[in-house]
C-alpha cells in the first residue's frame, strides 16, 4: 500500500525537485512549515539567509494568488527575476511609471489566475483605481517585505507601510507572511498590532553569521582613529563598505582614501539620483573598491563578495548595526565587521535621534484643523494648511492613530473619530507614548554602547539581543581571540540568557546580558534597563515567563 504524502513530503519534494536545493536553510523549513499549517507568520531571519523562498515557495504550494508588499523598486524587480529564473510561477510588478495599459494586464491576469505573484509598493494603495481592483481580489497569501517598516520604533519607517492592515482586513484576511531582517522586541510587537496578524508564529533564526569576524577598536583622538581606519582599508581585501553617521564624514573620508591611491566614493542621499544610481552600479560591478556611505546605502543592496563592513561612527542601534555589517560575507568566504568607536560619538547619535519629536500645542494644531473640516482630509492637503514638515506631520498623525483619535482611511485621508471631550485625554496619552519612544531611542543607544564596551564575546552579545540562542564563545571575534572574557558563573544567573521576564510595573522584558553584580533586561516599554541582582533578588522584582507570545 503507497505511503499517504504528508505536507513535509509535500515540501521536501518542491525544494529538490522544482527549486533544485537539498535541503532549506535554518528557518526557512519553520516558516514555510507553519504557512502550510494555515498560520499568520513572522520571519525574523537576516540578510542574506533567503526570506524570500519562503513566499516563493509558500505561493506556489498554497492553492490561490500570491500579493508581495516591498519597498523598493530594485527588490521588486529582483524577485520577479528570481520567480521568472527558478520557473516557480508567473509573476508581474505593479509599478507607477507604466502605461495604464501595462497595469491593467497585469490586474487582469492576476484577477484571472494567470499569476501566481503580483508586487506592489505600499504607497501603490494611495491611488483609489489600483485599491478599488485590489480590493476585489481573493489572494490566499499577503506577503509583507520589510516589515519593520509599518514600525516608529524601526530605524526604517515608512508612512505607507500604516494601512497594511487595514488592505488585509479588507480582503478577508488571507494568510499573511511578514519578513524582517531584523527587529527588537517593540519593532516585532508593532508588526503584528499594526498588521493585524492572528495568533502567528514567529520564526527567528540564522542571525548567527560564523564568517565575519567582529571587533571594536577605541579610540580619544580624532586623527588616530581616522589613521587607523586608513591602515585597515589598505590592508584589507577589497571590495569593502565604510559607514559614517553625516554626509560631511563620508565626503571627508574619501578625499583622504582617494588621496592615498585607493579607488572610494561617497554616496549620500544629498546626490542626484543619477549619480547615486551610478555610483552603486560601480560599486556592484567592482570598478569602486570602497563605498563610504550613510545609511542611504542599505536596503536593495546585493553583493555576495564584500570583504570588509567597517564604521567610523557608532550606528544608532543593534538592528542597524547588524543589518549594516551584514552586508560582508554573504558569499560565505570570511569577512571583517570593525566598529571604530569613540565615546563622544554618542553626541552625534543622540542629536539624530532627537529629531521628530512633538509638543502639546502641535498636536491640538493638527486637532483643531480636523475639527474644522468636519469630514475626512487628505495627507497632502492637511500637512500644506499647516505648514509641517513631513517628518513632524507624520510622527502626529502616528501618534493620533495609535490612541483612537483619529482613524486612517483605505484612501489615506484622515478622520477624527474622538469627539471634543476625549481629545485633551488622548493628547495626553499621546504624549506619555512619545516619552516612551524617548526613552526606547535611548535605550537603543545604550544597547551599542553596550556593544562597543563589552567585555564578552561580542557574537553572543548581538544573538542573545536578537534572541536566538547561543551559548559559549564565538572563538571568532576580538574579546574571544584576546581571551579577555570573564566567564560567568551559572549560579550567579537567576534567569537565563534570552529568557523573558515580567515586570510589575514595565512589563514583559527579554534577558540580554550580566554585567557583574547587574542584570540587563529589553522591556517592551521602556527598552533597555540595568537592574540591580542583588535588590531582583530581595524584593522579587522579576518573574520568569514561559511563554512570551500567546
Amino acid at each position: 500500500m503507497k505511503k499517504p504524502e504528508t505536507k513535509q513530503n509535500y515540501i521536501d519534494g518542491f525544494i529538490h525537485n522544482i527549486l533544485g536545493y537539498e535541503k532549506l536553510r535554518p528557518g526557512q523549513e519553520d516558516a514555510l512549515r507553519s504557512l502550510q499549517e494555515g498560520h499568520d507568520t513572522l520571519a525574523i531571519m537576516p540578510i542574506g539567509s533567503g526570506k524570500s523562498l519562503i513566499y516563493q515557495a509558500a505561493g506556489a504550494l498554497i492553492p490561490g494568488p500570491t500579493i508581495v508588499i516591498s519597498p523598493l523598486m530594485s527588490l521588486r524587480y529582483d524577485q520577479l527575476h528570481s520567480i521568472q529564473d527558478q520557473h516557480i510561477g508567473s509573476a508581474a510588478v505593479i509599478d507607477p511609471s507604466q502605461n495604464p495599459a501595462e497595469t491593467s494586464l497585469a490586474f487582469e491576469q492576476f484577477e484571472g489566475g494567470q499569476l501566481e505573484f503580483l508586487f506592489l509598493a505600499p504607497e501603490q494603495f494611495n491611488d483609489p483605481n489600483i485599491l478599488e481592483r485590489l480590493l476585489n481580489m481573493k489572494p490566499s497569501l499577503f506577503v509583507v517585505d520589510e516589515a519593520h517598516c509599518i514600525s516608529e520604533w524601526s530605524h526604517d519607517f515608512r508612512p505607507a507601510y500604516l494601512v497594511l492592515g487595514a488592505i488585509i482586513a479588507s480582503l478577508g484576511h488571507p494568510r499573511v507572511l511578514a519578513l524582517t531582517a531584523t527587529a527588537s522586541l517593540p519593532v516585532r510587537n508593532e508588526i503584528i498590532d499594526r498588521l493585524g496578524l492572528q495568533q502567528p508564529r514567529i520564526v527567528v533564526k540564522g542571525f548567527n553569521r560564523p564568517n565575519i569576524w567582529l571587533g571594536v577598536e577605541c579610540f580619544q583622538d580624532e586623527a588616530e582613529k581616522m589613521q587607523a581606519l586608513l591602515k585597515h582599508v589598505q590592508e584589507a581585501q577589497m571590495p569593502g563598505i565604510i559607514y559614517t553617521a553625516t554626509r560631511k564624514q563620508a565626503e571627508s573620508l574619501t578625499k583622504m582614501l582617494q588621496a592615498n591611491d585607493l579607488k572610494a566614493q561617497f554616496y549620500h542621499a544629498g546626490l542626484k539620483a543619477y549619480d547615486r544610481k551610478y555610483r552603486q552600479r560601480a560599486f556592484m560591478a567592482d570598478e569602486i573598491d570602497i563605498i563610504v556611505a550613510t545609511t542611504a546605502f542599505d536596503m536593495g543592496i546585493d553583493k555576495s563578495n564584500v570583504r570588509f563592513v567597517f564604521h567610523y561612527t557608532i550606528s544608532d542601534s543593534v538592528d542597524s548595526y547588524y543589518q549594516e555589517f551584514c552586508r560582508a560575507g554573504c558569499d560565505g568566504e570570511s569577512a571583517r565587521a570593525i566598529l571604530f568607536y569613540m565615546s563622544r560619538d554618542f553626541g552625534v547619535r543622540q542629536y539624530l535621534a532627537s529629531g521628530g519629536y512633538i509638543n502639546t500645542d502641535q498636536i491640538a494644531l493638527v486637532v483643531d484643523a480636523l475639527q474644522a473640516h468636519a469630514g475626512p482630509v487628505d495627507q497632502a492637503a492637511l500637512r500644506a494648511e499647516l505648514n509641517l514638515s513631513q517628518t513632524k506631520f507624520t510622527h502626529m498623525i502616528t501618534r493620533l492613530e495609535e490612541i483612537g483619535a483619529i482613524t486612517l482611511l483605505e484612501d489615506g485621508s484622515i478622520l477624527l473619530t474622538k469627539d471634543q471631550e476625549d481629545l485633551k485625554s488622548s493628547i495626553i496619552e499621546t504624549m506619555s507614548k512619545q516619552q516612551a519612544r524617548r526613552q526606547f531611542e535611548r535605550s537603543r543607544i545604550e544597547m551599542i554602547r553596550g556593544y562597543a564596551e563589552c567585555g564578552s564575546c561580542r557574537r553572543a552579545y548581538l544573538l542573545n539581543y536578537f534572541g536566538e540562542p547561543f551559548e559559549g564563545s564565538c572563538g571568532f571575534c576580538d574579546v574571544c581571540v584576546s581571551h579577555r572574557e570573564q566567564p560567568i558563573q551559572p549560579d550567579s544567573m537567576p534567569f537565563p540568557i534570552t529568557s523573558h521576564v515580567l515586570h510589575a510595573l514595565w512589563g514583559k522584558g527579554m534577558v540580554l546580558r550580566y554585567e557583574d553584580d547587574k542584570i540587563v533586561v529589553l522591556f517592551d516599554t521602556v527598552g533597555n534597563k540595568s537592574l540591580s541582582l542583588e535588590v531582583i533578588k530581595e524584593k522579587g522584582l522579576l518573574t520568569p515567563i514561559s511563554t512570551f507570545y500567546q
